[in-house]
């Protein structure tokens, strides 16, 4: 039982880095990024390769960075120069990287089985076991992220893109190239997708073209949990609650595979309890003014 607790946790922490990044276009940039369910399985697949072909894991982290700013770049550019609407721009960004992602791995998946990832490695440091390995290596990777993310967003290049989201206009009057900060905003923000996937596939032990179906949804299920149940009231809190929601996300969804929940109705069970966060706070309101009155 608690091997179950260490892994869920884990699992909960590598994708954190992703719900982050997620949290980044759609709380601070206002933006709706889809592309990240083409950037997710693109740091998978370059880093799986890297490592296959003996690469070694830190270039396969450096390049899934670097791919995932790109396919950010990618994303922006189209919103910014061709002025395509940002849910668009990452529908089309997301369709192309299905291609770049079966030409990046040569065939539609690539296994790792066989070869040293981060976990491993960390099993050959410390005798903790997978699951101990999963938890290590996701707390980490986490708050490495976290930190970085933290420090960034408060320097003067990070106020001017939370201020690019908070108020464009407001941003343009004062002087900011709102649409350099858009793209910078995509670029990080795809990276630490990129840096997700590929710490997944590692996890996993193969990394496959089609695993960032859905990933968006999960992404927005921790961040919107994360804002529910821990209610952040700054930046830095709000990190911490959408670590703690990608955690809280995968805890339930242990549970309700314990229970006996077909795995082909996770998403239905994902997409439904996205919906129920959402409108929690509208609930809370009207539940609160109905106090009131009464």
């Amino acid at each position: 039982m608690l091997e179950l607790v260490f892994s869920t946790v884990g699992q909960g922490l590598e994708w954190s880095v992703m719900a982050i990044g997620v949290f980044l276009t759609f709380r601070i940039l206002d933006v709706a990024d889809l592309s990240v369910e083409g950037t997710f399985p693109l740091g998978a697949a370059v880093a799986a390769t890297c490592i296959a072909e003996g690469l070694g894991i830190v270039p396969g982290y450096l390049l899934a960075i670097i791919a995932g700013g790109v396919a950010g770049a990618v994303t922006g550019l189209l919103t910014t120069k061709l002025r395509i609407p940002a849910l668009l721009s990452g529908i089309l960004t997301m369709i192309g990287l299905y291609s770049v992602n079966l030409h990046v791995m040569g065939k539609a998946n690539v296994g790792l089985l066989q070869d040293e990832t981060i976990f491993t490695l960390v099993e050959k440091l410390a005798p903790v076991g997978v699951a101990g390995s999963a938890l290590i290596v996701g707390a980490v990777l986490a708050f490495v992220v976290a930190s970085i993310i933290y420090w960034f967003f408060g320097t003067e290049i990070g106020t001017a893109v939370r201020a690019t989201g908070f108020n464009p206009q407001m941003a343009r009057a004062q002087g900011i190239n709102t649409n350099a900060m858009v793209v910078l905003g995509l670029v990080v923000s795809n990276a630490l997708v990129a840096v997700s996937g590929a710490t997944v596939a590692q996890a996993n032990g193969f990394a496959d073209v089609g695993m960032g179906t859905g990933t968006i949804v999960i992404g927005l299920a921790s961040v919107i949990i994360g804002e529910v149940l821990f209610s952040p009231k700054s930046f830095k809190t709000s990190l911490v609650a959408v670590v703690l929601g990608s955690i809280v996300y995968r805890i339930v969804i242990a549970l309700v595979l314990e229970m006996g929940m077909p795995p082909n109705d996770l998403k239905l069970f994902t997409a439904v309890l996205v919906a129920a966060a959402l409108s929690l706070p509208l609930l809370k309101t009207k539940l609160s003014a109905r106090s009131i009155r009464g």
